[in-house]
């Protein structure tokens, strides 16, 4: 897709018309903000992890999750809405924002999320922990791999064996 023009705000606009939270428009939308990585996407991503509706807050956390230089102001926001929400695929959202983030602060809240009763949480904790763990690894994190490699969920149990090599160092 060509470079998307306009305000923060007029992209972010536009990832919201794009009905499925899959779709190609919306994360050409979140790769341009990514692209961007300034203050403004931060803080339109902020405005949006506030947001009432779960659509506003799924997009916030996606364009959250992507914005590095602002990590530090970003764990907050996303381990407030680990603590706070319900909505599995939100969570889910939030877990792979960790793990792009890749900071072992986020730790408790992965691990907090890694016994939730929906698989696309665990998924999404599997696949944040490996990214989180610190170095050296921490042993909550490892056992939270452990326990999650042995769950009944085929892709669950491959991601957490997966993170449980990288953190021995076996070649994947």
């Amino acid at each position: 897709m060509p470079p998307l023009d306009g305000t923060v705000r007029s992209l972010v606009e536009t990832a919201l018309r794009d009905a499925d939270p899959d779709g190609p428009l919306r994360w050409h939308v979140i790769s341009e903000l990514w692209q961007r990585s300034d203050l403004e996407s931060f803080v339109e991503a902020r405005r949006l992890c506030e947001s009432g509706t779960l659509k506003e807050r799924l997009l916030g956390v996606d364009v959250m999750g992507m914005l590095r230089p602002f990590v530090d102001r970003a764990l907050p926001v996303l381990r407030r809405l680990a603590a706070g929400e319900d909505d599995p695929m939100l969570l889910y959202s939030v877990l792979i924002a960790f793990g792009h983030l890749a900071d072992p602060r986020s730790l408790p809240s992965v691990i907090d999320l890694a016994a939730h009763p929906d698989a696309r949480v665990r998924y999404g904790a599997a696949y944040a922990l490996q990214h989180v763990l610190g170095e050296p690894p921490e042993q909550a994190g490892l056992d939270a791999l452990r326990m999650l490699a042995a769950d009944g969920d085929a892709d669950v149990a491959a991601w957490a064996e997966l993170g449980l090599a990288l953190a021995r160092g076996d070649e994947p």
